[in-house]
């Protein structure tokens, strides 16, 4: 298994001390504590004060101006003295780097409500999914098979947060992704799993020849047509209702581009081959198929890396119960089972994005 430069320096040789080691064990042991403690010193402000006051805070200080007692003030400062989102100074609690970071990066912000409102109580269910290879996790919220036959009947927190994770990683890409995309000057392009049109309308809104087709679940192409409704382009946006796990559901023709953005993801190794060869029987000689994912091992740093294997067990516990962030070679072993082979691969776009351009073999 290969990987990138930084990641292979981190993973490949042990890098803690015997005592480090000890308290990061701990750290894991209590983690499910740590977050919601360091989730409420955001949501009750405390964080916020604390990087507002030059001079810091006492614990009377935090409980009048948040309105918590004393006692609830005193047990979420003292944990999050040794969690280390906040330091004692001069008799009074201080942010720290970690605060700061956890307050004001939108990454890690879109990261906590995703798992705080989609993951926390399905998470207890991960021993059973990881057994029955089914999403046990998602019975918290309702009896579907995935979460995508679920997704507009989620709890508002839940489908809230759910979209805001969705779309933060794949707009920020989008500028991106769209000079590559269409540096091939595609004319019509099939969006499979296109979600809630957001790509769709990106496109026709930049160029203004582009027509594009959203292939998706019948229930998300009614999410998306009522998303994209009055807006720019609007009218060169059409839905294609389909289940892409019926394996005799074929891909419809005519297209000089495919574009499937964080969509693999979502089918188990077996599900990608099938659903590529279907795309690839839909495809000409010149027709391009373009995959956009955040390939865990082809990540620049391994802050990037420990997210994303982290969100396999989403795919895993609540998701489908079959589907991860892919390793890049896992990824295109299932591209060339489905008859393509990769013609280039650009990396590095925001969000960790890697995009697979793959042909006709």
């Amino acid at each position: 298994m290969k990987m990138f430069p930084a990641l292979e320096k981190k993973y490949t040789k042990e890098q803690m001390k015997v005592l480090e080691a000890q308290r990061y064990a701990h750290e894991i042991a209590f983690a499910p504590v740590t977050f919601q403690v360091s989730r409420l010193m955001v949501k009750f402000g405390i964080l916020r004060l604390l990087s507002d006051a030059k001079d810091g805070l006492t614990i009377d200080e935090v409980a009048e101006k948040t309105g918590l007692s004393y006692y609830a003030a005193q047990v979420l400062l003292e944990s999050s003295l040794t969690i280390g989102t906040v330091l004692y100074a001069g008799e009074r609690f201080v942010i720290s780097k970690t605060g700061w970071i956890l307050l004001s990066d939108p990454m890690v912000s879109i990261n906590m409500r995703f798992n705080h409102d989609v993951n926390y109580l399905g998470m207890y269910h991960m021993e059973e999914a990881l057994l029955n290879g089914k999403p046990e996790g998602l019975k918290v919220f309702g009896q579907w098979k995935t979460i995508y036959e679920g997704l507009s009947s989620l709890p508002d927190a839940a489908k809230e947060s759910w979209l805001g994770f969705d779309h933060f990683y794949s707009d920020n890409s989008f500028d991106e992704a769209l000079e590559i995309v269409f540096s091939y000057n595609p004319a019509k392009l099939l969006d499979v799993g296109g979600n809630t049109g957001r790509w769709a309308l990106r496109c026709v809104e930049r160029y203004k020849t582009a027509n594009i087709t959203v292939m998706d679940l019948p229930q998300q192409i009614a999410m998306m047509q009522k998303n994209i409704s009055g807006k720019e382009g609007a009218d060169r946006i059409s839905g294609y209702g389909a289940n892409l796990l019926d394996e005799n559901e074929p891909f419809p023709k005519g297209f000089d581009a495919i574009w499937m953005s964080q969509f693999l993801d979502c089918f188990s190794e077996n599900e990608v081959a099938s659903i590529v060869k279907r795309a690839a029987e839909s495809m000409d000689k010149d027709s391009k198929l373009f995959i956009m994912e955040t390939l865990w091992d082809r990540q620049s740093n391994d802050i990037a890396a420990y997210c994303l294997t982290q969100i396999s067990l989403y795919f895993t516990v609540m998701a489908n119960g079959n589907s991860k962030m892919y390793h890049s070679e896992d990824l295109i072993r299932c591209v060339e089972a489905g008859g393509l082979k990769i013609e280039k691969i650009y990396d590095g776009l925001k969000s960790g994005h890697s995009i697979l351009v793959c042909k006709k073999a």
